[in-house]
């Protein structure tokens, strides 16, 4: 038996265990992997942009998780930030459609080059006297600041990477979590060029072990 034709596959590409003589061998299809990718969307302020992108997502069944939009550096515009699950060829070709919309200037997916993220959370957390101390250590820690105090809850304002924002969160979910609003993720590209994320691995490859 030729196991590296087995593995390698036949001229046709196709790929397998043994088979029985006169059955027809699968095809292989590389797994595509999904991943959540984040879209600057740079469009013309007019009514109808937003209702437009979003059913262009709607209608191919695309759950879009966080949208930001505000006004853009020109007057006239506006930068979308959106956050969908897919995987690189889906998304590549979702983008490739938003760009033939009408008012749609342009479209990057920041996911895959250098970009600084950013996401504002508001938290109330139920705050007994004897819980405070301890919520007064997390709110240091994280950086975020305390904006209303009532006599049984404390409302927290906190601003980061989206990984920040989870962490407080479930930090202060044992405290009781009254409710939370968040803005969605806003983001734009490095102009620096820097990838941090790659930084962040390295550094950890690099450690030494106690």
């Amino acid at each position: 038996m030729n196991i590296a034709a087995l593995v390698q596959g036949d001229e046709s590409g196709h790929r397998g265990v043994p088979l029985d003589k006169g059955r027809k061998p699968v095809p292989y299809h590389p797994r595509r992997e999904s991943m959540k990718h984040t879209l600057s969307v740079l469009v013309e302020d007019e009514s109808g942009a937003l209702s437009r992108i979003s059913g262009l997502f709607a209608r191919r069944g695309f759950n879009i998780e966080s949208l930001a939009v505000g006004p853009a550096e020109h007057r006239g515009m506006s930068r979308l930030t959106m956050v969908v699950e897919g995987d690189d060829r889906t998304l590549e070709q979702m983008s490739k459609q938003l760009n033939k919309l009408v008012n749609v200037l342009g479209v990057i997916d920041l996911s895959t080059i250098p970009a600084v993220e950013r996401e504002l959370m508001l938290l109330k957390v139920a705050a007994p006297a004897e819980n405070r101390s301890a919520i007064f250590d997390l709110v240091q820690v994280f950086r975020a600041k305390v904006v209303d105090v009532a006599d049984d809850a404390l409302t927290l304002e906190v601003v980061g990477d989206p990984g920040k924002l989870v962490a407080l969160e479930r930090l202060l979910e044992r405290f009781g979590i009254l409710e939370i609003a968040r803005t969605g993720k806003v983001a734009l590209e490095r102009a620096s060029g820097v990838n941090t994320e790659w930084l962040k691995a390295t550094s950890s490859e690099k450690r030494v072990p106690a």
